[in-house]
């Protein structure tokens, strides 16, 4: 039995799930990786990962261990400084 070489996904990576994935997501969800979980041994071309899931201003809603088929998950590139946009913190008001 061969191994992969090495993780399919890097901490960071925001990936679209879809159907093709796992059949859990009957609805397409959008999640950025924090880690692939390398002490789980699933079967080859799958993997656990363990994820944000973001909602529509690419803001995590909640923390998930996801089981997907590597090859039915797709990069997804939000688009730019979508991740960066923080509301800015108001400091003292010079009167």
């Amino acid at each position: 039995m061969s191994s992969r070489p090495g993780p399919a996904f890097r901490a960071g990576d925001v990936l679209l799930l879809t159907r093709a994935a796992s059949p859990q997501f009957v609805v397409p969800v959008r999640v950025r990786v924090i880690r692939e979980i390398p002490d789980r041994h699933p079967p080859y071309g799958w993997t656990w990962v363990e994820a944000y899931q973001l909602d529509h201003r690419d803001l995590a809603i909640a923390r998930r261990e996801l089981f997907v088929l590597i090859e039915g998950t797709r990069q997804d590139i939000p688009p730019s400084g979508s991740l960066i946009r923080r509301p800015r913190s108001r400091g003292r008001s010079s009167r």
